[in-house]
């Protein structure tokens, strides 16, 4: 069994293998070669924690296995660590052994960047000069560096419910040498691309806040209930997403679905764009969505992804198990 601690994560992985490995297993569910399992979450009773279970098997991957953790509220403030938790287990599809215990934290952060990464590249306009921040926490940064890759765009420009905290998107701007601007909602008409990326219950992006032209990645709503963008934009734009069953359940999508304004079969599939079964963008002026949940292929892709590199560069743990 080979084992990759939390800390080796960051030498390891970067942008670009997240990225590959984000896009080959959402190309493989869409093509029917990978699906996840039904997601295990709970509330344990005990620190206020959400503990579960995602996974999932990929054939065209090859990678079988689950990502278990949860998210200890209390954990930064009381124990110096991270409020998110987890840990990615592999298992050999062939024969059910364990194959690989790999860290997920930081692995969660890149999969998620990742997955909006992607879909900037395979939705947003060509042209896209202009990209808007909603949302300015610890993710957002990882957003933020993973989409600035996808586009030669200009500007930079945030919102945040604590405008406080706005100076990470700017330091991440200031990194690629782009100027930042701190916006009221309303401002961010002038997006061509916008990542939401918070833990809202409400709406706060209205569709008048919004271009005609523009890619939105929703990346926040992973849950029965939060909702970051309004109900109405998700009608007026064409939705894509990495899992429909679960983008209906407790994605961005869930409010619209059950209000009618949009049905489930209108939601696409990214990985049909990917593969060219769809066609994606189809104007200029459409608006895209893409409905970031979360499944647990993705972590599979990643870790499976961390194990080979470790491997290579000869720092991976083996232990007989």
């Amino acid at each position: 069994m080979i084992i990759v601690p939390e800390k080796e994560i960051g030498a390891l992985l970067g942008r670009q293998e997240s990225y590959t490995a984000v896009e080959q297993v959402f190309a493989a569910m869409a093509a029917g070669d990978a699906y996840n399992f039904p997601v295990v979450r709970e509330a344990i009773g005990h620190v206020d924690a959400l503990y579960g279970f995602k996974g999932g098997f990929d054939r065209a991957g090859m990678n079988l296995g689950l990502k278990a953790g949860g998210y200890w509220p209390n954990n930064l403030e009381t124990h110096g660590l991270i409020n998110h938790q987890s840990t990615v287990f592999l298992f050999d599809p062939d024969t059910g052994r364990v194959r690989a215990i790999v860290g997920g934290n930081l692995l969660t952060a890149l999969r998620t960047a990742a997955a909006s990464s992607v879909s900037i590249n395979h939705l947003a306009r060509k042209d896209a000069k202009v990209i808007g921040m909603v949302g300015a926490g610890h993710q957002a940064t990882f957003q933020l560096r993973a989409a600035l890759e996808q586009r030669d765009f200009e500007k930079v420009i945030g919102w945040n419910l604590h405008p406080e905290m706005l100076p990470n998107l700017e330091k991440v701007a200031a990194e690629a040498g782009l100027p930042f601007e701190a916006v009221d909602l309303p401002g961010m008409v002038q997006a061509d691309v916008i990542v939401t990326i918070t833990s809202s219950f409400a709406p706060t992006l209205m569709s008048e806040h919004v271009s005609d032209g523009t890619h939105i990645a929703c990346m926040g709503t992973d849950t029965v209930g939060k909702q970051e963008v309004a109900t109405d934009l998700i009608a007026r734009a064409s939705v894509f997403t990495d899992e429909v069953a679960q983008a209906v359940t407790l994605g961005e999508s869930q409010h619209a679905v059950a209000a009618g304004t949009k049905t489930e079969g209108e939601i696409r599939q990214i990985g049909e764009v990917i593969n060219g079964t769809h066609p994606g963008r189809v104007s200029e002026a459409e608006v895209t969505v893409f409905d970031g949940t979360g499944v647990g292929l993705q972590d599979l892709a990643v870790a499976s992804a961390a194990v080979d590199l470790a491997v290579q560069q000869g720092i991976a743990i083996e232990v007989d198990f």
